[in-house]
């Protein structure tokens, strides 16, 4: 057999998989993302990142757009609690066939990988030319005014807002951070020094996430401006995707608006 049903027993799920590993089998381990990585946070970090297994934690059901679930369901804190374990790769796709490349990808590396994947359907981005590769950002337009650098469901909203942008005359580079560890250092020094403005846009808290990923980088290597667009000091509520996204500040609207103040800051 294949598949193995763990029940409600997350805990158990992630030492199953840590189990497999040792034997030479590559598991999948899947649940909430809220399970994952609140529940099962433990045996993730002794069990599976500490030994440096090579197990891959399938998260599904991230962010707030999990919707009516409510707080008790919507994992705004899993990328930072991954992202901070030695070792790990943290992947957050932004479609359907970058999900599936990336479940390839993660297959196919040695150590432990966290997949985050949300509920909802998203509008395909990429074409069937496109290929993953972890750890390597892609730019999805160009521009010299402002970068947006975005994963996962805020890839969509970050090219909408570099639209609405351009209407304004305003030219953003929007960026695909599909990996969030290891960082495309590279594409973001890139950003840093070649557009001087930066906006970063993600279905997670703005602590501990992608924006404050780039922010480490940017402070050390190449300081400029750094908006981040994403979930504030809150817990979520229940609410159906599209409200919750409005009122947690995670449309594009909200990104024009950190856009603009990153260029006027850009300007001081």
């Amino acid at each position: 057999e294949r598949f193995f049903q763990m029940g409600i027993a997350e805990q158990d799920l992630m030492s199953t998989a840590a189990g497999l590993a040792t034997v030479g089998k590559i598991p999948f381990a899947s649940t909430f993302a809220i399970f994952a990585t609140g529940r099962a946070f433990e045996q993730i970090r002794n069990s599976i990142a500490y030994p440096h297994l090579n197990v891959k934690v399938a998260a599904t059901h991230a962010g707030i757009t999990v919707g009516e679930d409510g707080g008790s369901h919507q994992s705004i804190e899993d990328i930072a609690l991954m992202r901070v374990l030695p070792g790990m790769t943290v992947i957050v796709p932004a479609d359907g066939p970058e999900a599936e490349q990336a479940v390839y990808a993660a297959a196919e590396h040695d150590g432990p990988v966290y997949l985050r994947f949300g509920r909802g359907g998203v509008p395909v981005i990429h074409g069937a030319d496109y290929q993953f590769k972890i750890g390597k950002a892609e730019v999805l337009r160009d521009g010299g005014d402002v970068a947006i650098i975005a994963c996962g469901v805020m890839v969509e909203a970050a090219l909408a807002a570099a639209d609405m942008l351009a209407a304004e005359g305003i030219a953003a580079r929007v960026i695909n951070m599909a990996t969030v560890k290891p960082l495309d250092e590279g594409a973001v020094k890139a950003a840093a020094t070649q557009v001087g403005a930066i906006v970063t846009a993600e279905e997670h808290s703005v602590i501990g996430g992608l924006g404050a990923a780039v922010a480490e980088y940017v402070v050390g290597n190449c300081p400029v401006p750094v908006e981040m667009v994403g979930v504030q000091d809150v817990f979520g509520q229940s609410g159906n995707p599209a409200e919750l996204l409005k009122e947690y500040g995670l449309t594009a609207a909200d990104i024009v608006a950190a856009a603009k103040r990153a260029v006027e800051r850009k300007k001081q």
